[in-house]
């Protein structure tokens, strides 16, 4: 019988969002809501619960601080999450979604929540104790990432690529250091895919073969919004593929469903890297058809 790797996600910067719905609103004006829902968000949870809902969960790492910290923990226990919270002293952050008439939706963002040197020492700790073979996925921002207090993190990746593999998702200074490695798969949106370095002017076939010469990285997924996906697997030749058409109600989250599509698909199921994203793409766009993440109908051919 085939096993699977175990799954992490780590989460640098959670959030505790709750969801505003309006008939109709204005900026400037006192409104009230018709309704109000509370999530716990951030890339890893997301992640994590997309793979959920396709097959055996993944365990979610993520810092967690303050009174809002236990309301993300107590919500995640309430969904039957597997999770890790490293308790730091920062209070986790909040944010706000407001969505409803003829406004766009719009997300309010409190500030970053930095985890101190002990959660991250903590952190570090909990993955050196993890025995050889797992996955781990680094998700989203890592806020103090560049600090000292952050080298134990550091030091424990690179022990981790040692016995397992280590795929991310990231932006800023993480993503710097992370394409310096020989990373699993690296997945991220054309945006940051360009601010590598200059010469990546657009996301081509062209590119992608340059940042393969360039960078150790196995493993290239570029995403472009609603556009076409481009990747590169380890050995072979750029491709893009279009996800299908939708109405769109929210993106949030769609990048999140399409890595959780793509590492159930490749690690779990033991497809292709292109076949992983051609499974993954009608997941992301189903999530951008609706509201909320990773909360819509499976499709019918996507059996765990």
């Amino acid at each position: 019988m085939t096993t699977t790797p175990p799954l992490f996600t780590l989460t640098g910067n959670l959030l505790a969002e709750r969801t505003l719905g309006f008939t109709s609103w204005l900026p400037g004006r006192t409104q009230r809501a018709t309704v109000e829902t509370f999530q716990v968000g951030g890339k890893g949870i997301n992640v994590a619960k997309m793979l959920g809902r396709l097959g055996p969960p993944a365990t979610a790492l993520c810092f967690a601080g303050g009174t809002i910290g236990q309301e993300c923990e107590a919500w995640l226990r309430a969904r039957g999450f597997t999770y890790r919270a490293f308790v730091t002293t920062a209070p986790t952050r909040s944010g706000t979604v407001v969505r409803g008439g003829d406004q766009p939706e719009t997300t309010f963002l409190g500030p970053d929540a930095l985890p101190d040197a002990a959660a991250v020492q903590a952190c570090a700790e909990f993955l050196d104790a993890q025995p050889a073979g797992g996955v781990l996925a680094l998700c989203g921002s890592l806020p103090g990432w560049a600090g000292p207090d952050f080298n134990p993190l550091r030091d424990a990746l690179l022990r981790w690529l040692r016995r397992g593999a280590l795929v991310a998702d990231t932006y800023g200074p993480p993503l710097a250091w992370c394409v310096q490695q020989p990373l699993a798969l690296v997945k991220i949106n054309a945006q940051e895919f360009q601010g590598l370095d200059p010469s990546l002017t657009a996301v081509s076939a062209e590119t992608l073969r340059a940042a393969t010469a360039r960078w150790p990285v196995r493993r290239w997924i570029v995403t472009q919004g609603a556009g076409p996906v481009w990747l590169q697997d380890e050995g072979g030749e750029p491709v893009s593929l279009s996800p299908p058409p939708v109405q769109e109600v929210s993106a949030t989250g769609s990048g999140d469903v399409l890595l959780a599509g793509v590492l159930h698909a490749w690690l779990r199921r033991r497809m292709s890297l292109r076949e992983a994203v051609a499974f993954a793409l009608p997941l992301a766009a189903a999530n951008a058809a609706h509201p909320g993440v990773a909360d819509f109908a499976l499709p019918s051919d996507s059996p765990p």
